[in-house]
Formats: C-alpha cells, sequence, structure tokens
C-alpha cells in the first residue's frame, strides 16, 4: 500500500470514529427529549423586566412584535419595551414609537452588529434611574406569545438566571426553505433543547427569547459583540458553571428566509460566529468537562466541536454513500472499518427523529411534506460550513431582510 494510500486510510478511519461516536451520542441524548410535562406556574408576578429590541431597517415588522408583547398576560407596569433604533436609514423608529415603546437611536458605523447594539443599550440601561430584575431579547422580526413573560417570572423566581424561550417559525409553509428551516427548527427544540433540559445540562441560546438575570448581567458584562452573541454569552455562563434552562412553553415566532440563497447567507453567518466561539471556548470547556466530571461542560465543548447539529447528518449520510460503493472504487479499501449496516442504521434514527419531532409538537399536517425536500436542505449545510470554515475571520455582520408583516392573531389562525 502505498503512502498516500495509508494516508488516506488513516484520515477515512478517524473520520469514522469520530462522525459514529457523535451520530451515536446525538441519538441517545434524543432519546429523552420525548419526554416532556407542562411545567405548572407556581408565582405572582413580580419580577420587573426591560425588554430590548435591537431593529435595524425593520420598519415592516417590528409594530406587530411590539403589539404582542403590549398584550402580555403579565401587569403593564412591570415591563418596558426598549427598541433600538440602530443605524437606520428607514422609519423603524417612529414606527416603533407609535406602537408604544421607548425609542434608543444609535448611529455607529463602525461598531455594526446586534451584538455592539445589546452592549450599548445595557450601559443605558445600568446607567438611567429605572431598575429592572431581568433582561429580555428579541428580534425585531419576532411575535410573543401572550404567557412569555408570565413564564419567565415564574422560572427566574425559582431561581434560574439564564432562561431561553421555543424557538418557533411564524412563516413555515412560504416555500420549500422556510418549511426545511421550521422542520429543523421543530426538531431542535424538542430533541435537542428539551432533551437536554431533562437531562439538567445546558440548552443552547437561540439569539432572541432570552430573559437574563439583571444582576449576572451586571456582573458578567454582556461582552457578546461576534457573529453568534447568543452563543458566545451561553458558553461564558457554562464555563462559569451557570446553565441556561430551556422553556419550552415560553413561545416566540421567528420569521425564516424564504429563498435558499438568503438562507445560505444567513446559516454562513452563523457558521462564521460559531467557527469564531469554538476557536476560544471549545477545548477550555472541554477540558473543564473532563477534569470536574461535569457533563454539561463536555457537552457544551462538544457542540462546539461540531459547528451544527446538522451537519452530523450530512457526514453520516456521507459516510454510508461511501460504504456502499462498488469493489472496483478507488475507496473501496478505506471503507471497512465500521459497517455499512452500523451507518444505514445511524442514518435511519437521526433522520426518523425529524417526524417523531413533527409528531409530538403537535405540528400541522403540511409539515410532513417537508421532509421529502429535508434531505436536501440538510446537505446544503456541507459547502455552508466548508465556507464558513475558510472564511471564519470575517466580522462582517450582514443583516437579513424581514418581509413579512404578520400578526400573532394570524398565527393562530393557520
Amino acid at each position: 500500500m502505498s503512502l498516500l494510500h495509508i494516508l488516506l486510510n488513516t484520515l477515512y478511519i478517524l473520520m469514522q470514529v469520530f462522525t459514529g461516536l457523535i451520530g451515536v451520542y446525538q441519538i441517545a441524548l434524543s432519546f429523552f427529549g420525548i419526554w416532556y410535562r407542562r411545567k405548572p406556574l407556581r408565582h405572582a408576578p413580580q419580577k420587573r423586566f426591560a425588554v430590548i429590541i435591537p431593529a435595524h431597517d425593520e420598519e415592516r415588522v417590528v409594530g406587530p412584535l411590539i403589539d404582542s408583547l403590549m398584550a402580555q398576560d403579565y401587569p403593564r407596569e412591570l415591563f418596558d419595551v426598549h427598541v433600538v433604533a440602530d443605524n437606520c436609514t428607514d422609519h423603524t423608529a417612529q414606527v416603533a414609537e407609535r406602537h408604544g415603546a421607548i425609542v434608543h437611536v444609535r448611529r455607529d458605523a463602525e461598531r455594526r452588529a446586534k451584538g455592539y447594539a445589546i452592549e450599548w443599550m445595557l450601559e443605558r440601561l445600568w446607567k438611567s434611574a429605572a431598575h429592572y430584575d431581568a433582561v429580555v431579547m428579541f428580534d425585531a422580526d419576532n411575535l410573543v406569545a401572550p404567557d412569555f413573560l408570565r413564564i419567565m417570572n415564574d422560572r427566574l423566581c425559582d431561581g434560574h438566571q439564564v432562561i431561553q424561550g421555543y424557538l418557533g417559525v411564524k412563516n413555515p409553509f412560504d416555500t420549500w426553505v422556510s418549511v426545511s428551516m421550521a422542520i429543523s427548527y421543530w426538531f431542535s427544540n424538542r430533541m435537542w433543547q428539551n432533551a437536554r433540559q431533562n437531562l439538567g445540562l445546558s440548552c443552547s441560546l437561540g439569539g432572541t427569547g432570552l430573559c437574563i438575570d439583571m444582576a449576572l448581567l451586571r456582573e458578567m458584562g454582556w461582552g457578546a459583540t461576534g457573529l453568534t452573541e447568543d452563543l458566545e454569552f451561553g458558553v461564558r455562563c457554562v464555563e462559569r458553571g451557570i446553565l441556561p434552562i430551556w422553556a419550552h412553553d415560553a413561545k416566540v415566532y421567528d420569521e425564516k428566509p424564504t429563498t435558499l440563497l438568503a438562507s445560505m447567507r444567513q446559516r454562513l453567518r452563523w457558521m462564521q460566529g460559531h467557527f469564531h466561539c469554538a476557536r476560544h471556548h471549545m477545548w477550555p470547556l472541554i477540558r473543564a468537562g473532563l477534569r470536574e466530571r461535569s457533563l454539561a461542560k463536555l457537552d457544551a465543548g462538544i457542540y462546539l466541536f461540531q459547528p451544527m447539529r446538522f451537519l452530523i447528518l450530512f457526514l453520516t449520510s456521507l459516510m454510508m454513500l461511501f460504504q456502499i460503493q462498488t469493489p472496483q472504487t478507488p475507496w473501496h479499501h478505506i471503507t471497512a472499518l465500521l459497517p455499512t449496516t452500523f451507518w444505514v442504521v445511524v442514518n435511519v434514527l437521526l433522520y426518523l427523529q425529524m417526524p417523531l419531532a413533527l409528531l409530538l409538537e403537535r405540528c400541522n399536517w403540511r409539515a410532513y411534506f417537508g421532509l421529502i425536500i429535508l434531505p436536501f436542505f440538510l446537505w446544503t449545510w456541507g459547502p455552508v460550513v466548508l465556507q464558513a470554515y475558510f472564511t471564519k475571520s470575517n466580522r462582517h455582520w450582514v443583516h437579513t431582510v424581514h418581509k413579512r408583516a404578520i400578526r400573532l392573531d394570524e398565527l393562530r389562525s393557520r
């Protein structure tokens, strides 16, 4: 066997071992996402919230979000809605003010990103005379369920400091891209986030629908100004032994891109930020997890190591394709570490979690038709992750344009 074949064989064996372990790990953890029971509210409203909405040219969608917040089943005197009109060139500030929000106009051509806008707003709150017990963050295109603040109040009263709400999709059936993204989120919410909550592990912060105790924020500082500010803050919390929890009942609805190009641009930004965060936090978390025998820290490190959970599906399906090649191909002699049956079973079990998640989440029947095109969408993660790896030093934030001014009552009628 030539040196090239030896090197290829070694590389492929390492890929098989890593991918197989991660695939089995995900299957094992997802099993714990099946169980879910709604937690009853035990505390009366008492926490005062500062709701922060960073908004860059969001005049089309920010109004319905503010309206959904003003309709919260929570005492109006216990929360304020602060909109950061961040380097806007449209009428975002005027629309937000007309719908009842407190508007803060920010101009900074150099520090242009959601994380910077949040940091700027927090500093303004800390300098003000207003007292808040916690901060809640939303994206401008969101819609918020009426009981969201009641649930966050309850979790804070239970002693939790960082809480992530359920990430729903407000336009799942616009196109095949939006329904593919919606299926991904329904799967993530149930089989990833809920599973980790049941196991006492840290959930992943999603950048919106996020509640943070104000005292903790003052102590830690925000300090998350990269392309994935949510991920940065979340791993810093886990490093300190503070585990963000998952509130499955506190629902936020987000607008997803409707074209493949727009979706890939958004996911590229996520992956670039993910690689940047992994470079600084992955190994410290893994070492701390092993040293302290902390599964929560180890799990957080593993999450950073695989840039996105659906990359697992891409790699395992690739392994299966290599395995079933004919003996005449040059790759045949290096595809026999793990049998073909193993890769078939792993792929089938991983993919079956998608319809299982739809069933458990009681999704609209139209979502099941999206499963037909889903494998192609999952494979588009491959080039996205590859490009992100070679452009991970990029720190330029690209705005995702939002167009659908859907209201909460329209969402309920779908």
